[in-house]
């Protein structure tokens, strides 16, 4: 196995730099796309997601055809290897399509359910985040480690919301977050900002409702920079639909699991 997972985090990183550059190119003619929206307004899809998308799949499918791949835009195909890619192709398509930098690319590879590698590139900022089971969590080549001494009041927590959830649900969510004592941001982008907890920019993330593609990769990550993470359903159709998303250093874990409920 360790063969294996070299190979396919080698061509994780290599995948997300160069689906990265495809993105980033659209991204700087961004007036010239025609955007969609899916569930609302709010969520939208672009040509590039799609292109993006298509570029990673095929190069998985030439480097290991056995591999399943879940992919927001194009969904699921299973494999025989026990290995699958599960990839955001742009997460954070309203801050890409708005001029924002905050967007990634994301990638993930599960082997027989568990995350065992999680690479996010954000290429407005030239940043690769990449991990796998064992080898640890690096930003450009420098190592992750969690500082265990930040908590929720000494540094800034994640959040996310999306349509899947009551305004109020959110709004008692960032109310109970600052009654502890703690901050908050949100960037528009999930799978970021888990790479910024991983980082040791954010003490943590937590979003009420999210998808596997969005966070995966950053929950590898997270795990092999020392922090902890809410299980995610992965088994079976569980891996195609939503669940709670909560990740943190481990000197803000009890704080945010009080919090979230979990």
């Amino acid at each position: 196995m360790t063969h294996d997972l070299d190979a396919r985090f080698a061509l994780a990183q290599t995948i997300a730099r160069n689906a990265g550059a495809v993105a980033l190119d659209y991204f700087n003619r961004r007036e010239t796309l025609v955007i969609e929206t899916k569930r609302d307004a709010q969520d939208v899809v672009s040509i590039a997601d799609r292109e993006v998308e298509n570029l990673i799949r095929a190069a998985v499918a030439d480097a290991h055809p056995d591999d399943g791949f879940l992919g927001e835009e194009y969904g699921l195909a299973t494999g025989a290897s026990g290995y699958t890619w599960v990839v955001d192709p742009i997460d954070g398509t309203s801050p890409f399509v708005n001029g924002m930098p905050s967007w990634c690319v994301s990638i993930a590879v599960l082997f027989n359910s568990k995350p065992v590698i999680g690479v996010i590139y954000a290429p407005c900022f030239d940043e690769l985040y990449a991990a796998a089971t064992g080898k640890g969590a690096v930003l450009n080549g420098r190592v992750l480690t969690l500082d265990p001494s930040r908590t929720i009041r000494n540094a800034v927590t994640g959040i996310g919301a999306n349509n899947y959830v009551t305004p109020a649900f959110v709004g008692k969510m960032v109310e109970t977050l600052m009654e502890a004592g703690g901050n908050f941001i949100r960037n528009g982008s999930g799978a970021l900002m888990l790479a910024y907890v991983a980082a040791g920019r954010l003490v943590g993330y937590y979003e009420p409702y999210m998808h596997a593609w969005d966070c995966l990769a950053g929950y590898c990550l997270v795990t092999e920079a020392g922090g902890w993470h809410h299980p995610f359903p992965v088994e079976g159709e569980q891996l195609t639909r939503g669940a709670a998303v909560l990740a943190a250093a481990p000197g803000a874990v009890d704080d945010l699991r009080r919090i979230a409920g979990v």
